[in-house]
């Protein structure tokens, strides 16, 4: 039986690059989704209730597909982070969080279009950060613009160099999209990300 086809509902290059590590052939899509949190939305069903969301928004434009929603929402001391979107406001968020820890839910979501059928989970990850010093936050800013990342930081480049420690199940979701959720997930849908098309051995 042929797979479905793989459509990610993101326009996030950093998604992008995620799904890339399956090796599965896929397209993207913008999804247009309003993303105001509901009266008293917990961040953990924000985060799914966006993923899943997304993910629909598309299924018209891919009605045989198989749609990858994602969404993430982080938590300052219980405060809803946004993009900084600038130099000022990304050194604010770091120095906001120095000594503090910055909680990531990261809701990952896939719909079949062809049956209406739709599995969603949710990754939640703490950053604990070092105490820093004006100079570093300032410093590193500079070095990695990380003005479209909520946070302020990009875990996989020089961001590490903030960290005291991390505690979730899965990197992949500090990012922006939980890799092994979502390698759960399409099991569930029956696409196999390992086993389903042996490559030929080399002789």
């Amino acid at each position: 039986m042929k797979t479905q086809p793989l459509v990610l509902a993101s326009t996030s290059p950093y998604r992008k690059l995620l799904l890339e590590k399956l090796k599965l052939p896929f397209v993207t899509a913008a999804p247009n989704v309003d993303e105001t949190p509901l009266f008293n939305e917990a961040p953990e069903q924000l985060a799914m209730r966006l993923a899943a969301a997304k993910a629909r928004a598309v299924a018209k434009e891919f009605p045989e597909h198989l749609i990858i929603g994602a969404d993430q929402v982080a938590l300052l001391g219980g405060r809803k982070l946004d993009k900084p979107g600038n130099f000022e406001n990304a050194v604010a968020q770091l120095q906001a969080a120095s000594g503090r820890s910055i909680c990531f839910y990261t809701g990952v979501s896939v719909l079949n279009a062809r049956t209406g059928r739709q599995l969603n989970a949710v990754d939640a990850c703490k950053v604990h950060f070092r105490t820093l010093s004006h100079e570093e936050i300032e410093d590193y800013v500079r070095r990695d613009a990380p003005y479209d990342c909520v946070g302020a930081f990009k875990a996989e480049g020089l961001g590490i160099a903030l960290f005291q420690r991390i505690e979730g199940d899965d990197p992949n979701a500090l990012i922006g999209l939980p890799l092994i959720q979502l390698v759960a997930l399409l099991r569930r849908f029956g696409v196999r990300v390992l086993g389903a098309s042996p490559q030929p051995r080399k002789t």
